[in-house]
């Protein structure tokens, strides 16, 4: 269960301003409400980053272990990044989506290679959190997503 309090935490560095704005202005350019940031959502995103992180390897958390929320991961190598190329990764499946019934939603045929995207512009999420940790050779950047997108049999036509 999300918590929602009247104290949910605003972006306060420019990691979370980044992140939080982008996922905004793609989703208000396709007519969408924008999301809200929420404190409990990267707390929760900060525990599997630095989990992945002492792992050394990136993979989706189990549904059970989100308590339902949706996930976007990322990796790179630290100092070599900033905030918006994360975004602009996931931006980039654009080009292979199509509206549709999920899991239908990719020119490609494979919902893997839009499901970042399909995630941000979920018509029904409104809140998000995510955070960074560094491992060893790369920082490991999950968002949480609150309702979850990419929910099979839904129609996704922003």
């Amino acid at each position: 269960m999300l918590v929602v309090s009247a104290h949910a935490s605003r972006p306060d560095d420019r990691f979370q301003r980044t992140i939080l704005v982008s996922h905004n202005i793609e989703r208000v350019t396709l007519g969408l409400k924008p999301l809200h940031w929420n404190a409990q959502l990267a707390d929760e995103a900060n525990e599997w980053a630095r989990r992945l992180a002492r792992e050394g390897r990136i993979r989706h958390s189990h549904v059970t272990e989100r308590k339902g929320a949706g996930e976007n991961l990322w990796a790179g190598t630290h100092g070599y990044y900033q905030p918006q190329d994360i975004m602009n990764a996931f931006l980039a499946e654009r080009r292979d989506f199509r509206a549709g019934v999920f899991p239908d939603v990719s020119r490609t045929g494979s919902w893997n290679d839009v499901g970042h995207y399909t995630q941000i512009i979920w018509p029904d999420t409104r809140y998000v959190g995510c955070a960074s940790a560094r491992g060893r050779s790369y920082d490991y950047v999950v968002c949480r997503y609150w309702p979850a997108g990419n929910i099979i049999g839904r129609r996704i036509a922003p």
